[in-house]
């Protein structure tokens, strides 16, 4: 480890939050096992400088329940399928980090025993301050939140410097860029502007509790090469939201 660098971060402990989808890359579902490498590589340079990293991964490459819905599923039976996948999810990312000799601490609020641990915020802390990647799994353990507001709950818990929401575009933008190729990116944005705009990069209930919570949020696209690294040193990569100024 470099001593020069790692006392030039900026964050010493961050949240990650990575979409199901971006672990299935260009499949149409599923887990891509060069997808899951790349994402364990780019983790193992933070914890190589010394970063301290809990992990939210979302589950809707393996399943997505606004079909199921239309057809007559249960809300609560898909928001708890919902969580199961995020198990799978979670399970998939600790066995990548592992064989990069990474060590993990996976836990999840629905425990499954013998496979995952229950959350335990003190555990969560301590495994962190032990250099564990800590993956955080099946959201908050209820229906009606996402995994948005799962990832801003544990941020805000073990007390880390900034929530890093990966995304396949490089920050926020007043229109999908995608579509709109003139779309505006932000560079800076306070909570309430996020909000008021309705530009979705994460559902309200996330955003306010970061902003109750003062909680930065950086939003940027996981595909860049060394982002994350680069996020870690005070580069200003995507877009960050915080505080009002």
């Amino acid at each position: 480890m470099n001593d020069t660098t790692t006392n030039n971060l900026i964050y010493r402990r961050v949240l990650l939050k990575l979409s199901g989808e971006a672990l299935q890359g260009n499949d149409a579902a599923g887990i891509s096992p060069k997808i899951l490498e790349q994402f364990a590589s780019d983790i193992k340079v933070l914890v190589e400088l010394g970063v301290e990293i809990g992990l939210v991964i979302g589950g809707g490459n393996l399943f997505r329940g606004a079909a199921l819905s239309e057809a007559g599923l249960d809300r609560v039976t898909g928001d708890y399928m919902g969580m199961l996948a995020t198990m799978m999810n979670a399970l998939a990312m600790r066995d990548a980090l592992e064989r990069l000799n990474i060590p993990t601490y996976t836990m999840s609020a629905l425990p499954i025993n013998g496979v995952i641990e229950p959350f335990d915020r003190r555990e969560a802390v301590y495994q962190l301050s032990q250099k564990k990647v800590v993956l955080f799994s099946a959201g908050i353990g209820s229906p009606y939140f996402t995994t948005d507001s799962a990832a801003s709950l544990r941020a805000v818990e073990i007390n880390a410097d900034i929530l890093l929401k990966a995304t396949k575009v490089d920050g926020i933008y007043n229109a999908d860029p995608i579509l709109n190729k003139s779309a505006k990116r932000y560079e800076c944005l306070s909570y309430n502007e996020v909000i008021e705009k309705n530009l979705k990069v994460m559902d309200a209930t996330a955003i306010c509790l970061c902003r109750d919570h003062n909680m930065l949020i950086r939003v940027f696209d996981s595909g860049k090469p060394n982002v994350l690294k680069k996020i870690v040193l005070g580069e200003p990569e995507g877009t960050l939201v915080q505080e009002e100024k």
